[in-house]
């Protein structure tokens, strides 16, 4: 083959790469992928899906309810343990009540003494007499103690079975809470690894979401670059889309590792000799361009 015919191969191969490379590499301090925090939803509770709406690619609001669990046995748990809190309260004592007789016969006892000290005040009436009226009293007293001392210890234990089924009822109910499926963060659904119908258990993966509106380009700079980068600085972040002339982005510097690591092969930076480099997280604003793993170059 002749030298012309070489030369004009190549030339075409240098343009076939460079079409498909998209866009002219631009000058950049260091190189990254866009992240996004991401969120996996898991199961809390056991039991068979029966809804669960929601699709990948769904915008989704913290709070929102995102589907149910079936919730039917833990919901007629909790009408049983309401049923025996409502028996176990039949069990008190209204001591006042109970005792009232008891109470009245006491006070009896008191002025028919007080008559009979003033009879014996007056001639009228014995010291036994009142010496049979104190001692009445006072085991009549004690009576009363005694049975006050039961009824007391009788609610007590009945308070003490009443705060048992409290914290059970407390546990149905937050097992209830937990069949409800809801969406921990504001962001957008990336995978979806359950479907309604599905029996789950506790633990279970049921999707994954993360905030598209806030993402992070997670670059390495090496020791002699970060002598002029500081958390909060503003750079230039420009993603490797494809095209000739990409968007530009401001981010701003959020995170800067303490400790310096090896070059990961994947990532580039502006001294490729250097082996130890500091993680960057900058963050950005997506407009709706940027997608999760795209390259992206950043400038100080």
């Amino acid at each position: 083959m002749k030298r012309s015919s070489i030369n004009m191969l190549l030339s075409a191969a240098a343009l076939m790469s460079a079409a498909g490379c998209g866009m002219k590499e631009p000058e950049f301090d260091a190189c990254g992928q866009v992240n996004a925090t991401e969120v996996t939803v898991s199961a809390e509770n056991s039991g068979r899906i029966i809804s669960f709406g929601i699709r990948e690619g769904d915008r989704l609001a913290a709070g929102d309810k995102a589907g149910q669990i079936d919730s039917v046995q833990t919901f007629l748990q909790r009408e049983e343990l309401v049923t025996r809190k409502e028996s176990a309260k039949a069990k008190l004592t209204d001591i006042e009540c109970q005792m009232a007789s008891q109470y009245a016969r006491l006070e009896n006892l008191r002025a028919e003494l007080r008559r009979s000290q003033s009879l014996l005040e007056k001639d009228a009436g014995t010291q036994k007499q009142v010496d049979d009226l104190e001692s009445e009293i006072r085991i009549l007293q004690g009576q009363i103690a005694a049975a006050e001392q039961n009824y007391r210890q009788n609610n007590e234990s009945v308070g003490c079975e009443i705060a048992t089924i409290d914290v059970q009822i407390a546990q149905t109910e937050d097992k209830l809470r937990k069949c409800r499926i809801t969406v921990p963060v504001s962001g957008t659904v990336l995978e979806k690894y359950a479907e309604e119908g599905e029996s789950v258990t506790a633990g279970r993966q049921l999707f994954k979401i993360a905030d598209m509106d806030n993402l992070y380009v997670r670059a390495y700079f090496s020791s002699s670059q970060l002598a002029s980068l500081h958390v909060g600085d503003k750079v230039r972040v420009i993603p490797d889309n494809g095209t000739e002339d990409p968007d530009s982005y401001e981010g701003t510097v959020t995170w800067i590792s303490d400790e310096a690591e090896f070059t990961p092969k994947n990532i580039q930076t502006r001294d490729e000799r250097a082996d130890l480099v500091y993680a960057v997280k900058v963050a950005v604003r997506n407009e709706g361009r940027l997608r999760l793993g795209m390259y992206a170059y950043i400038m100080i």
